[in-house]
């Protein structure tokens, strides 16, 4: 009923009405590391940036750099904030240093679809404390954003059954949260962005990696992975655009009004089409030869005995260095629990 509801609600939003822009044609540069084809760009960007054209009578359009063209993912932020461009793929972990309270929607077991992290994490970075302390201070306004549905182990060699199999693996993962997940199920975590992660695997400098599914494909390591866990999540990983807030500023009402309708759409669309598309991809897997080792009762149970402290973990670490972890854990548990998440 749930999922339902927010398909309606964004199938509403895309049929709204047009606005009325009477501005002048504008221009706007969008960068991302996406390589060409992927998922997340055919199902959230690029409808995006069509309905702001839309919405906007063909006055703002966009040129689109994906795959790294302008910089790495890690440098997304410093090239939004430079105006080398108008509206970057700022994924919090890559820029942990500088959006470290993000990492609460990245904590293992706060939620099972990418729906429920989505909207939460929504309204906290676009009105809650993540607004007030990630976004505004790095002077970036966010426009729409999905998190993706919780991570799972995937290994080239070592099937991962129980806590045991685990033990002394090298997996990639985002850092921050990832990282404290890893350790306290005695892992190594390896810090990379996803466009490494190919080469890294290939090589054989590390057993695996924490990753969305769809993600897994996006990035051709469907050909070197052989395990995924299935039943206990590992956390998860914010994908957000953003604009420059200065460009924001610039920009005439009718066009922030444009946009921010069109965000609205594509948030609730976006996330349940990620979710939806799940299930297919998870038979292509399958028929590459991917075995999905379902985790039995006890060490489901074990696990996330062993990964229930993380969050407050990682809450205690950044308030001792005066950021307001505390505070934004308990905002997104709260939202969390508003939308109906277990």
């Amino acid at each position: 009923m749930k999922r339902n509801w927010v398909w309606t609600a964004a199938v509403l939003a895309l049929s709204l009405p047009v606005a009325n822009v009477g501005a002048q044609a504008l221009e706007l540069k969008v960068a991302d590391s996406f390589p060409a084809g992927h998922y997340l760009v055919r199902l959230m960007l690029k409808p995006w940036m069509d309905d702001v054209t839309r919405r906007t009578n063909g006055a703002v359009t966009f040129t689109y750099y994906p795959n790294q063209q302008i910089g790495k993912a890690a440098d997304m932020l410093r090239l939004t904030q430079s105006g080398v461009v108008d509206i970057g793929y700022i994924g919090p972990s890559y820029v942990s240093d500088k959006m470290p309270l993000s990492e609460v929607a990245q904590l293992p077991g706060a939620f099972e679809t990418s729906c429920q992290g989505t909207l939460a994490y929504w309204k906290s970075a676009r009105g809650g404390i993540l607004a007030k302390q990630e976004y505004a201070p790095n002077k970036i306004k966010l426009l729409f954003e999905v998190v993706l549905p919780p991570y799972q182990v995937w290994t080239a060699k070592q099937k991962v059954e129980t806590i045991k199999d685990m033990q002394g693996l090298k997996l990639r993962t985002t850092g921050g949260a990832q990282d404290l997940t890893l350790r306290a199920l005695g892992s190594v975590p390896v810090r990379m962005a996803a466009p490494d992660a190919y080469e890294s695997l290939s090589r054989g400098t590390m057993d695996g990696l924490l990753f969305p599914m769809e993600s897994v494909v996006a990035y051709g390591l469907d050909k070197l992975v052989k395990h995924a866990t299935e039943g206990v999540s590992f956390g998860s990983f914010i994908v957000a655009y953003s604009i420059n807030q200065s460009v924001w500023d610039k920009l005439p009402d009718d066009v922030k009004k444009a946009m921010d309708e069109a965000s609205e759409a594509i948030v609730p669309k976006s996330c349940a089409d990620v979710d939806k598309e799940q299930d297919g991809t998870k038979q292509h897997l399958k028929d590459e030869g991917v075995s999905f080792n379902s985790l039995s009762d006890a060490t489901r149970a074990e696990m996330k005995d062993k990964l229930k402290g993380v969050g407050q973990e990682w809450a205690a670490g950044l308030d001792s260095r005066g950021k307001q972890a505390s505070a934004a854990l308990k905002e997104f548990e709260g939202l969390l629990a508003a939308g109906g998440a277990k």
